[in-house]
């Protein structure tokens, strides 16, 4: 077998993986290897010596330094938790050096939301502060330059400077395919590689331990080394190698022969292995049919190591195909150690060596956050480093846990990259949807855990993730707390939520979450009591100094004919007790958010029903990453589960469902996606208005479920105001506002440190 074939497999087993159950027990939080002594065993790049196999990925640091690109408070204490938790080598996120030539990376008035090592000495201080604090905890610490965004940065500069994006050949936008990016000037070019030169030079005065180059991804460095964008016949840079080999070259020219080089690189975009025959087909994709082979990447990689790079990380896919370099949570574990293995197979088959004489080391990425899969593919070779971006955003000790074989106590990252990407996509900065102190490390630095002087009774009603996060943080500080939770179980929603198998990580946090409990329960007062529901009034008799209420939300019915007959139930129901479906052969899912996107892959691909999605809005999972979005859309296309948008249930007969479908042509295409919904905030000037053509369509459902949202169950939090339960009262996750775990988890951990 080819290695292009390898890889053709590998990608084609991304949707139905978990059927293997060995690949789902390699997404457990278990110890078995412990203790992890290739873990945690020293290596050497070019000269420097890194302490340990862990290196923290690039995780944008987008909006984290002020407006001039220096490296505000929240970025440096951000960097130094991680360092303090133990991690061996820590990387920035992606530092633009194209300022002034790739329009997308600055905004109006040069200002940026990105860092900068450009421009002026007055940012250097903010790096200095980085990396002398990464080294007071032993951790080496690797600047993330990028060449820029190219067609897959912002296309607001259209609009706002009146400057197309540029790109390494005429291509379309990644967010507004009709919008061209102009190919880049040589002159353009060349000034790039020169930026690079002295960015490296730059760092390495700062005291910063080596450069890291932003290449993979279809990023602008992607786009000028890999043929599928850079159709370029006339000069230098024809040559789709020279671009990458030149940028190499001149920081090894400017920083020295030991200054260490980092590349991050896919081994292939793999866009005609994800989308086949619509390559042919479809407009946007079309001029990315000749994309850069597996071998061809071996051979570049090459071309790399003698121009002087040291060490590479690599993966898989493009933005294009989003899910694949941001693996969401139904990724399986482990999802690009083949690739790794790949790479590492050719270097020793070649016999690469850097041009320090040493091996050069693979860094694996892709899902490694669960200890014993991470060892092993060290021991096996699979890789020679361990890349973890979203598990130390999760949790900065994860180094410090797995030494120690408290692996249990990890917060285990989810998947959901609602804080970590989608935070920054819509605004924000890098947080974490399971840790409410992750990029806020300026403001908590565990000072607001301090033991309160005068304790007070705290009453917490609801064990989902907001109501375990306000006891054990209340308790912590010294409260005497009681956990009440109507139910057998603790985890509230994330119990249905947890139930298909690619939603394993939710089975980690609900373990975790339990832990939490047990090891607070065994130092604090903390009480859980189950199947436990006390009213306000008997609250009020008890005399609780405070209340927190976290009691979830009411399923919703739309108001159709016959919605309450006995074959429609709620999605929520019906992942508690998968039995329901059991007779049905035909399924119409209501509702096409990631609940309903999640329930229809589930019953189509677990349980072997005919299934259909109805969604009343122009797209499926509005709102949701890009890349968790992507990956569902496009298995459950795979699949062949029929996508409705634009469509309303209009009635519930005893064997089907009547649809009032919009059969336009102007209804947008709800199996796209290698291009992403445009924030709300950004107007897409070529947008076409969908009109509406309505007409009946009547299909075949033995079961109807319902996944067409919720309401906040605030019943209980205004009985307690009402009634005046206790002198305190508050109402968050859920039964505040119905959202994520994101929003839970924060707004527990701002009412716990608060009491």
């Amino acid at each position: 077998m080819t290695n292009q074939e390898r890889i053709k497999k590998l990608v084609d087993s991304y949707g139905t993986w978990y059927e293997d159950e060995s690949l789902l027990d390699d997404g457990r939080m278990s110890s078995n290897l412990h203790p992890y002594v290739s873990m945690f065993s020293p290596i050497q790049i070019n000269r420097l010596k890194i302490k340990n196999r862990l290196v923290m990925a690039p995780m944008g640091n987008i909006s984290m330094s002020d407006e001039t690109g220096r490296p505000a408070m929240k970025m440096i204490q951000y960097f130094a938790r991680r360092a303090e938790g133990g991690v061996g080598l820590i990387t920035s996120g992606l530092v633009p050096i194209s300022h002034g030539i790739d329009s997308t990376v600055t905004e109006l008035g040069d200002r940026s939301y990105f860092p900068r090592i450009d421009k002026s000495r007055s940012v250097f201080a903010g790096w200095r502060d980085i990396a002398e604090k990464c080294h007071g905890h032993g951790a080496a610490f690797f600047i993330q330059l990028t060449p820029g965004l190219g067609r897959v940065g912002s296309p607001e500069c259209l609009v706002n400077k009146k400057k197309f994006p540029i790109s390494a050949s005429w291509n379309p936008n990644f967010y507004i395919p009709s919008i061209p990016c102009k190919p880049i000037s040589n002159r353009g070019a060349w000034k790039i590689i020169k930026n690079a030169g002295q960015a490296a030079a730059d760092s390495k005065s700062l005291t910063i331990d080596g450069v890291y180059l932003h290449g993979h991804e279809g990023y602008f460095l992607e786009q000028m080394t890999n043929p599928a964008f850079n159709r370029r016949k006339l000069g230098k840079f024809a040559d789709w190698k020279a671009f990458g080999v030149e940028m190499v070259k001149e920081i090894r020219k400017r920083a020295g022969a030991s200054y260490p080089i980092m590349y991050r690189i896919d081994l292939s975009l793999v866009l005609n292995e994800t989308y086949t025959s619509k390559m042919n087909e479809v407009k946007s994709l079309k001029k990315f049919r000749n994309e850069r082979t597996v071998e061809m990447t071996l051979e570049y990689m090459k071309a790399l190591v003698e121009a002087g790079v040291d060490v590479f990380d690599v993966d898989l896919g493009c933005y294009d195909n989003w899910w694949l370099p941001h693996p969401p949570g139904p990724m399986p574990p482990g999802c690009f150690l083949e690739v790794s293995q790949i790479v590492k197979e050719y270097f020793k088959e070649n016999r690469i060596i850097s041009n320090a004489g040493v091996e050069v080391p693979v860094v694996g990425v892709g899902k490694l956050g669960y200890p014993d899969l991470a060892e092993r593919a060290l021991r096996d070779g699979l890789c020679d480093m361990i890349m973890l971006g979203r598990p130390l955003l999760s949790d900065p000790d994860w180094p410090k846990k797995v030494y120690a074989g408290r692996v249990d106590e990890i917060a285990p990252c989810i998947g959901d990259q609602e804080g970590c990407i989608n935070e920054f996509v819509e605004g924000g900065h890098p947080q974490c949807a399971l840790n409410p102190v992750t990029g806020f490390e300026d403001i908590f630095n565990g000072t607001e855990m301090s033991t309160v002087k005068k304790p007070r009774r705290v009453a917490v009603i609801g064990a989902g993730p907001a109501g375990v996060m306000t006891a054990v943080t209340a308790a912590r500080r010294g409260h005497d707390v009681t956990l009440f939770e109507k139910s057998g179980v603790i985890g509230g929603m994330l119990n249905p939520g947890s139930r298909p198998k690619i939603k394993f990580d939710i089975v980690n946090y609900i373990n975790y979450l339990g832990r939490q409990i047990e090891l607070t329960s065994s130092e604090y007062r903390l009480t859980l009591k189950l199947n436990s529901a006390p009213t306000p009034a008997q609250l009020k008799a008890e005399g609780w100094d405070v209340i927190v209420a976290s009691t979830g939300t009411l399923q919703k019915r739309p108001p159709v004919a016959g919605i309450d007959a006995p074959h429609v139930v709620h999605a929520v129901d019906l992942l508690r007790e998968p039995s329901i479906a059991e007779n049905a052969k035909d399924v119409v899912v209501v509702g096409g958010g990631v609940v309903g996107c999640e329930t229809a892959y589930f019953l189509q691909h677990e349980m072997g029903k005919n299934v259909q999605l109805v969604e009343m809005l122009p797209q499926f999972m509005e709102g949701v990453c890009t890349a968790n979005r992507g990956w569902l859309i496009h298995y459950l296309e795979e699949l062949g589960v029929p996508l409705h948008n634009c469509t309303q249930l209009k009635e519930v007969k005893s064997k089907s469902a009547v649809l009032l479908k919009n059969i336009s042509k102007t209804v947008p295409d709800p199996y796209v996606t290698w291009t992403p919904i445009l924030p709300e905030n950004v107007e897409n000037p070529f947008a076409k208005a969908i009109k509406s053509e309505t007409q009946e369509v009547e299909v075949a459902a033995d079961l109807i479920v319902l996944a067409a949202g919720a309401a906040p169950d605030d019943s209980f939090f205004y009985e307690c105001q009402q009634t005046n339960a206790a002198p305190e009262l508050y109402n968050i996750g859920d039964s505040f506002r119905c959202g994520r775990v994101f929003e839970a988890v924060k707004a527990a951990y701002q009412i716990g440190i608060c009491l």
